[in-house]
């Protein structure tokens, strides 16, 4: 079947799985007898820091930055897998790209690749070291941005500390053309926090009713209480592109019953050996088998990125974060 990414109305999908029919029915019940949200504001203090900060940089740039948080409602679904492949994918067409590992307690990206950093952004938040200098270069001509590996701490920082990480982006004098921020999985403080700031939301999923329920409940917290109203949805490890095309209606179903929201289908990665081979080896399936079927899905997810209109002016939800890596002239 060929890989090709179409928007689908979820009107003209088949849905007869019973791993689909629990999942959308599970979500259809919560919803219908659910309490009035608890709602919050998880970046009031990165909005008190932007706002006493008198002496904010911007990005020594003169052209846009596309600024992606990849996120999962659940752990386990290939989340940093999608985040570095799409990252070189995306550098093979020319792109100057650079990735942070935002899940900032358990480093995954330097394990995924089989590197070794000897700084991390823990070293930024203790006021240490300036976040340019742990900066690493990468294979696949990509620069990452390291997580802490194993420190409970970075696991649960306050709103201020959010901000004061997503506030040293303002030091950077790196020429970049796309940022993504590997989250971490779920819907905790920091999840929201790097959703927020970015002007596009990934949210990758696969076809099990965990991973349906929980991606739907991320896009209802980003949505009703952060204000992001439009998500891309990126099926993993698909057995086919119809799969994929099908999880994304069985969302897009529910998301249309009960939010008001707009999904759009990025694609889908199948699962192939030579994606099993390439975890294997610490490597990226991009660059070690690049033209096995998890590579050319990729390069195909990519090439639609590429295509998303570009920012013209600080943008998303909080714009003292945007505005350092946007330059509007």
């Amino acid at each position: 079947m060929q890989w090709a990414d179409n928007m689908l109305s979820y009107d003209s999908l088949p849905y007869h799985s019973l791993s689909f029919q629990k999942s959308v029915q599970e979500i259809i019940h919560q919803e219908q007898e659910r309490v009035p949200p608890f709602f919050y504001d998880q970046a009031e203090g990165l909005r008190r820091m932007a706002q006493s900060d008198s002496n904010r940089g911007e990005l020594n740039q003169n052209r846009p930055v596309r600024v992606i948080a990849v996120s999962s409602g659940k752990g386990g679904v290939g989340k940093t897998n999608v985040s570095v492949n799409l990252a070189m994918s995306l550098a093979a067409t020319g792109q100057k790209v650079m990735i942070m590992d935002a899940d900032l307690g358990l480093a995954n990206i330097d394990v995924l690749l089989g590197l070794h950093p000897k700084l991390n952004i823990s070293h930024v938040l203790s006021g240490d070291y300036d976040l340019s200098e742990v900066i690493i270069d990468a294979p696949g001509n990509i620069k990452i941005i390291p997580a802490a590996s194993g420190v409970s701490s970075m696991a649960s920082l306050s709103d201020a500390e959010n901000a004061g990480i997503i506030n040293a982006f303002g030091e950077l004098q790196n020429e970049l053309d796309v940022l993504i921020i590997d989250t971490a999985a779920g819907i905790d403080k920091s999840v929201v926090s790097f959703c927020r700031a970015s002007q596009e939301v990934i949210v990758v999923v696969c076809d099990e009713p965990s991973s349906i329920t929980d991606a739907y409940a991320l896009i209802k917290v980003l949505n009703k209480e952060q204000g992001i109203n439009r998500f891309r949805i990126l099926a993993n490890m698909a057995h086919d592109m119809k799969e994929g095309r099908d999880l994304f209606g069985k969302i897009l179903r529910v998301t249309d019953r009960f939010l008001d929201v707009s999904l759009d289908f990025l694609g889908a990665i199948p699962f192939d050996i030579y994606l099993r081979k390439a975890v294997k080896k610490q490597t990226a399936v991009s660059q070690a088998y690049p033209r096995s079927p998890s590579a050319q899905a990729f390069s195909m997810a990519a090439q639609k990125i590429n295509k998303w209109p570009m920012p013209k002016r600080p943008g998303g939800h909080l714009e003292f974060f945007v505005e350092r890596l946007i330059n509007s002239n």
